[in-house]
C-alpha cells in the first residue's frame, strides 16, 4: 500500500503532463504485475465493492478516533471529505504492515462476507498499521469514492513509453468487462491478441466541441476558415441518449454504453435485430427513446436507466430503438482504418439487409451545400429533439478518444434563464474549505422557488468571491449547507427541460451550469417560474 499511497499523493501535488507521467511509470517500474494490473482497474473506474456500509465505519471511526459525534461531524463539514476526515483524526499507527495493493484488495473484497464483528477488528486492525497517507487512500477505497486526478489517457501513455505498445491498442485492451483478478499484466502487454474476449468493445471515437461566438455570421466565416471545403464534410444530428456499441460475436450479442457498463440486459427490445446481424459485427449509435417514429427527450429514456427490473409498463412507456453512426467491425475484421465513407456504405448495407428497421435506423446525412446553408439547418435541432450537428470529414478513420482535426460537434445554444442563488455547499478535495455547489431559484409570485443546482461555470477568482460573500452573508445552517441572504444573480444555462414530479417546482433540467455572473441584474429582475414553465411548453 506504500507505494499506491506514494503514488496518489505525488499525482495530487502536480499539475504537470510530464511529471505525472514520469510518477505513473516509476510506479509501474517497482511494483509486481499483480499491482499493475489492480492500479489499472482503480484507474479505469473499476472499484472493488464496498464490504462495509457508510454508518458502521463511521461509528467505528469515531471510536478509533475517541471523539463525540458532534465533533466528528463538524470535522467531517470543515474537511469535506469522509475519508480525509477518517484519516486525519486517528490517531498515529501503532504496528506496521507490507502489504501491497493487491494483498489489501483481496482483503477487501473477502472481509464482506465475514459477521459484523470479523469486519469490525479487521477494520480496527488495519487502520492501527496504517499511516496517515496509507489511512486515507485506503478510506477512498473502503467507502467506494476512490478518484484521482489523472485521465486514463495518461496512464496509457506511461504504460505505451514502458511496453513499446501504441496506445491505442493498450487502450483497446482495457475495454470491457475484465477484472485484475483473472487478467494478467502478461496478457495486456503480449505483442498480438490480448484476449479472447468476444464481448470487449472498441474505444469510442469522441467529437471536438466548435466553439461558438455570439455572432452568428462570424461563427459560419471561423469554421468555413479551420474546416475548409463543406463538401469534404459528411454532417449528421447529434442526438440526446446512450452512446453505445452494439456488438454481435460468436453467436452472442453484447451491449456496451460508452461509460463501459455492460447494458445488454437493460434493452431487450434490440436484442432481435442484434441477432440477425451477420457474425463479427460492431457498431457505433445512440440509443433513444422513439414514440410514433420521432425521438424522445433523454427524460424519457432516464426512467428505464438504473432500474433493475424493467416492467410491461416502462417498457411501453420508454420503448428504444437504435441511431447507428458507424460501423466498426464487419465479418469479423476490424475496419476502423478504413475511410468515414466506405465505412458509411457498409453500416448501409448492413441497415438494408435488417429485418428490423424500426430498431436499427441509420444517422440521418444532412444535405447542404454551404456552411451558410448547414448554419441554418442548425437552428431546427430543438424542434427535433437534437442537440446541434456532427460533423465527420469523409476521408476520416474511426479514431480513440477526443481528437481534434477529423469530427466535431456543433451544438446549439443553450436554454438559459437568470437565476438567484439561496443555498450553497462546500467541495470536496481541494475546494473543500469553498462553498462551489450552489442552489438557484427564480420568483413564483413573491416566493424565490428553487429549481436547479450547479457547480461549474465560475472561474477560480469568481468561486473566491462567491465563497467571501457567502460566508459573510449565511442566514441559516443545515448540516453541510448554508441558507444565503438571495441578492447574486447567475444566469444558468442548461440542454433541456422537462416536467418533474420530484421537484418542488415542477420542473428538471439537462445538464445545469452557470453561464456567467450577473453583476448588472438585481435579484428583482431574476426570471420566474413562468419562464421555465413557458420554455416547458415549447
Amino acid at each position: 500500500m506504500k507505494a499506491f499511497a506514494q503514488l496518489f499523493l505525488s499525482l495530487d501535488e502536480t499539475n504537470k503532463t510530464n511529471e505525472k507521467v514520469k510518477v505513473l511509470k516509476d510506479y509501474f517500474n517497482c511494483v509486481p504485475d499483480t499491482d499493475k494490473m489492480h492500479m489499472l482497474a482503480l484507474f479505469t473506474g473499476r472499484r472493488p465493492k464496498r464490504p462495509i456500509n457508510s454508518t458502521l465505519i463511521r461509528t467505528w471511526a469515531m471510536e478509533a478516533s475517541n471523539i463525540p459525534q458532534w465533533l466528528f461531524e463538524e470535522s467531517y463539514h470543515v474537511v469535506g471529505d469522509l475519508a480525509e476526515t477518517m484519516a486525519l483524526l486517528m490517531p498515529q499507527k501503532e504496528s506496521t504492515n507490507d502489504k501491497n495493493l493487491t494483498q489489501w484488495i483481496a482483503e477487501l473484497n473477502a472481509i464482506g462476507q465475514q459477521p459484523e464483528e470479523e469486519r469490525k477488528l479487521w477494520l480496527l486492525d488495519s487502520w492501527a498499521m496504517l499511516d496517515t497517507q496509507e489511512r486515507f487512500v485506503f478510506n477512498k477505497l473502503l467507502t467506494g469514492s476512490f478518484r484521482v486526478g489523472v485521465s486514463q489517457n495518461l496512464v496509457i501513455k506511461a504504460l505505451a513509453e514502458i511496453t513499446g505498445l501504441d496506445a491505442a491498442t493498450l487502450t483497446h485492451r482495457i475495454m470491457g468487462s475484465w477484472m485484475p483478478e483473472t487478467y494478467t499484466y502478461e496478457q495486456l502487454v503480449q505483442e498480438s491478441g490480448a484476449s479472447d474476449d468476444v464481448s470487449r468493445p472498441y474505444p469510442f471515437f469522441l467529437a471536438y466541441p466548435i466553439q461558438e461566438t455570439s455572432d452568428k455570421q462570424r461563427s459560419v466565416e471561423e469554421i468555413e476558415g479551420a474546416l475548409g471545403d463543406a463538401g469534404q464534410w459528411q454532417a449528421e444530428w447529434k442526438w440526446d441518449g446512450i452512446r453505445g456499441q452494439l456488438i454481435k460475436r460468436d453467436g452472442k450479442i453484447f451491449i456496451w454504453s460508452r461509460g463501459e457498463d455492460l447494458s445488454t440486459d437493460k434493452f431487450p427490445e434490440l436484442h432481435p435485430f442484434l441477432n440477425a446481424l451477420p457474425d463479427g459485427t460492431v457498431i457505433d449509435g445512440e440509443i433513444m427513446s422513439f414514440k410514433d417514429g420521432l425521438p424522445m427527450s433523454f427524460n424519457v429514456l432516464q426512467t428505464r436507466i438504473g432500474r433493475k427490473n424493467l416492467s410491461k409498463k416502462i417498457l411501453e412507456e420508454s420503448p428504444v430503438a437504435v441511431i447507428a453512426y458507424d460501423c466498426l467491425e464487419y465479418n469479423g475484421e476490424d475496419i476502423r482504418y478504413k475511410s468515414q465513407s466506405e465505412r458509411r456504405t457498409i453500416l448501409e448495407q448492413l441497415q438494408a439487409a435488417t429485418p428490423f428497421p424500426e430498431m436499427f435506423r441509420l444517422s440521418e446525412l444532412i444535405e447542404f451545400n454551404s456552411w451558410d446553408d448547414l448554419a441554418k439547418k442548425r437552428e431546427e435541432s430543438r424542434s427535433i429533439n437534437a442537440e446541434g450537428i456532427m460533423l465527420k470529414r469523409k476521408t476520416a478513420t474511426y479514431q480513440v478518444g477526443r481528437r481534434r482535426g477529423d469530427w466535431w460537434k456543433w451544438k446549439i445554444d443553450p436554454l438559459s434563464v437568470d437565476a438567484v442563488m439561496i443555498y450553497a455547499q462546500k467541495g470536496h478535495g481541494r475546494r473543500a474549505d469553498l462553498y462551489t455547489d450552489y442552489t438557484f431559484a427564480v420568483w413564483d409570485g413573491d416566493k424565490l422557488v428553487p429549481f436547479a443546482k450547479a457547480y461549474s461555470g465560475l472561474t477560480d477568482q469568481e468561486i473566491n468571491k462567491v465563497d467571501y460573500f457567502i460566508k459573510r452573508n449565511t442566514l441559516e445552517k443545515f448540516g453541510p449547507v448554508r441558507t444565503v441572504k438571495p441578492e447574486l444573480v447567475f444566469e444558468i444555462g442548461f440542454e433541456g427541460i422537462n416536467k418533474s414530479t420530484r421537484h418542488k417546482s415542477g420542473i428538471a433540467l439537462r445538464f445545469p451550469r452557470i453561464l456567467r455572473w450577473r453583476h448588472d441584474k438585481p435579484k428583482e429582475e431574476a426570471d420566474t417560474l413562468e419562464t421555465l414553465k413557458a420554455l416547458l411548453g415549447e
